[in-house]
């Protein structure tokens, strides 16, 4: 304080103090690598445990869903919804419940020290325990028309949606027993269903080869490709070419579904974590890897499955056992 030339006492003023910027956090309970269904779900049921939640969503936030059109099988949507918007609601579902949602890609993690590290190419963040929510890709045919038509008539999963083509012709790709399996199963809607194979015996098993062969509305190319997927807004044709007699053909039909395998996104973690030959994460105990605190969920370990519903199911597990891994430790 200090007073004017009239006596009167006046109030000093100060300067505004400059505000310190906060300074970012890095450091949580739990840090999940993945958002789709499974780690999602995983970040509802970490944040309602009261656990300090980070979902580091990678490049692609929403997983296969947000290259899905119409999703008729996923409980509590009476007349479906679509891929992208399930995971617009599940991602605000997910930020309500207190979870932390970054769109940064891990590139790499240290699983072999406690608090465990994830790095990203800007930052570097530490928890107690991870949950591995990273799903994996399907094996893409890489011809003309197979990007430009996905989820509008180019499918890598029958049971998705196959319902979707009733009374069509269908083409399947692959030799192996998910072809057969997704062939068979597209029998209950198609009119026909083609099969296109690029050797001349198929790779299934036995039983699954007899199967696709009595059915009377399955027909096999052998020696084939598919050279281009052509249409009118939606798959209308595909252009097949034979590999020994190199003569090409274009067959009618509404649908291709390629099932030609998967890949699990699961670089990052080899000499991390325990994979399977195929790289799928195998699992120790429920949903826990081999490292104690490292967990995961869905496709990045789920080869027989692989719908978006069993992958919230096991991003549910995922997080009941963080939560009780926590409360042990």
């Amino acid at each position: 304080m200090m007073s004017d030339s009239s006596g009167s006492t006046v109030l000093e003023r100060k300067e505004d103090s400059p505000k310190m910027p906060d300074k970012k956090k890095t450091k949580f309970d739990v840090i999940i690598i993945g958002a789709g269904p499974a780690g999602y779900t995983a970040g509802i049921y970490c944040s309602r445990a009261r656990h300090d939640t980070l979902i580091l969503s990678g490049i692609l936030p929403g997983g296969q869903l947000v290259n899905t059109t119409d999703v008729e099988n996923y409980p509590g949507f009476e007349n479906g919804i679509m891929g992208p918007d399930l995971m617009i609601t599940m991602r605000k579902q997910t930020e309500r419940m207190g979870t932390t949602i970054i769109d940064d890609e891990v590139v790499n993690v240290d699983f072999k020290h406690k608090p465990f590290k994830v790095l990203t190419a800007t930052e570097e963040y530490e928890a107690k325990a991870v949950i591995i929510a990273t799903g994996a890709s399907p094996r893409k045919l890489g011809v003309t028309g197979e990007q430009s038509f996905s989820g509008k008539g180019v499918s890598y999963c029958a049971t998705c949606d196959g319902p979707f083509f009733r009374n069509q012709e269908i083409v399947v790709v692959g030799g192996g027993d998910s072809a057969m399996e997704e062939a068979t199963f597209l029998t209950k809607f198609a009119t026909k269903v083609h099969i296109i194979h690029r050797r001349e015996e198929l790779r299934a098993s036995k039983v699954m080869q007899e199967r696709a062969f009595d059915n009377e509305k399955i027909n096999f190319h052998f020696n084939s490709e598919i050279e281009e997927i052509k249409g009118d807004q939606k798959v209308q044709q595909v252009t097949l070419k034979n590999s020994k007699n190199n003569e090409n053909k274009t067959i009618t039909a509404g649908a291709v579904f390629v099932a030609i395998g998967h890949d699990p996104n699961t670089k990052l973690f080899t000499n991390q974590i325990d994979l399977d030959k195929q790289g799928y994460i195998i699992l120790k105990n429920r949903t826990e890897t081999n490292i104690p605190g490292v967990f995961a969920a869905g496709d990045v370990h789920d080869h027989r499955y692989r719908q978006a519903i069993t992958a919230a199911g096991y991003g549910c597990m995922a997080a009941i056992d963080v939560d009780r891994y926590l409360g042990e430790e």
